[in-house]
């Protein structure tokens, strides 16, 4: 099983909530995950209902099964002084470094260097032990950028081969593609059944194939519940006015609205609902061609339904329960 998940999607897609909950599904039954973010969105906070997360590992939330997830938000500039301390021991001497802005500077001016150093610092966690030899964290699971910048963002050894082919950064670049390459990771999509995320899904795959980088699963995100059955679907695909009208007075008498239809309360719902109607057996064909692109996809697929109020705390762990009720991942 993989250990580092990396979720990507186009933006709007949900993909922040989508990794907190696989974080949450993956910590279930006394396991322990660390949620990682990167893009400096303070997203993870906003989910988990806490206050700003710093640059350090910070526990904030309890799976089923007393599972734990910790958080942690990675800063660029925090993981140079990290890398700058781990090999050139330049403790006060980093610091005053950051305080003249030559690490901003340096991020900044080098954007393969900044990859690096956020991939890194997510693949020492997966790679990190404790006294006794066993895995810090039993999943890392990584809120990614957008499906147009993932696979170069992951591609962090050719990004780093411009700025340095042998050395230290060069090592660095080298250790984290060890692990971005290997069975230890996959990289998973979010997508929703619209024409857009689907395609962008598609070619964000087709990339990181390209680029021998590992594919997990794609999450269709706020799946809309089904309103028609089949018989009304094609009923409203041809719908008649007359029809609908007299569908719609026996459904008024039935509910003890008796002479619906001389009072006039029929004919001003008529059009309306033919239109609602129709659009939603347009959306329900075109959820059907998503579907089918996703399944050429030939890859693992899971579905969460849309929560109506917004995702609040219960409903991430209602979508945490579904993903491991369909073996995600």
């Amino acid at each position: 099983m993989s250990r580092l998940h990396v979720v990507s999607g186009k933006g709007g897609t949900g993909k922040t909530t989508v990794a907190a909950a696989l974080a949450l599904a993956l910590a279930s039954e006394g396991k322990r995950t660390l949620l990682v973010e990167v893009e400096g969105r303070q997203g993870i906070a906003q989910l988990f209902e806490t206050e700003a997360l710093p640059y350090e590992e910070r526990k904030i939330a309890v799976a089923p099964g007393d599972g734990e997830v910790y958080a942690l938000a990675i800063d660029a500039e925090q993981a140079l002084l990290d890398y700058l301390h781990m090999f050139y021991k330049l403790g006060s001497a980093g610091r005053a470094l950051k305080k003249l802005g030559a690490i901003d500077f340096a991020t900044t001016i080098a954007p393969g260097l900044r990859d690096v150093l956020l991939t890194g610092k997510a693949c020492e966690a997966v790679r990190r032990k404790d006294r006794t030899g066993r895995f810090v964290y039993d999943h890392v699971v990584m809120d990614a950028p957008p499906t147009g910048r993932i696979t170069r963002f992951l591609n962090v050894n050719d990004e780093v081969a411009g700025l340095a082919r042998i050395g230290p950064i060069h090592n660095q670049a080298q250790a984290v593609m060890r692990v971005l390459k290997s069975p230890e990771t996959a990289v998973h999509f979010v997508t929703l059944l619209e024409e857009m995320p689907v395609q962008e899904t598609a070619d964000g795959i087709a990339e990181l194939r390209a680029a021998n980088l590992p594919v997990g699963g794609v999450v269709v995100n706020m799946i809309r519940p089904a309103i028609l059955d089949e018989a009304a679907v094609e009923a409203a695909s041809n719908g008649r006015r007359e029809d609908v009208a007299h569908a719609l007075t026996y459904a008024l008498e039935r509910t003890g609205s008796g002479g619906a239809r001389r009072t006039g309360l029929v004919e001003p719902l008529v059009d309306p609902l033919l239109e609602q109607a129709r659009e939603h057996t347009e959306r329900l064909a075109l959820e059907q061609r998503g579907r089918a692109d996703i399944a050429r996809l030939g890859l693992p697929t899971y579905e969460l339904q849309l929560l109506g109020d917004g995702v609040d705390l219960g409903g991430l762990y209602g979508m945490a329960r579904a993903l491991r009720k369909q073996g995600c991942p």
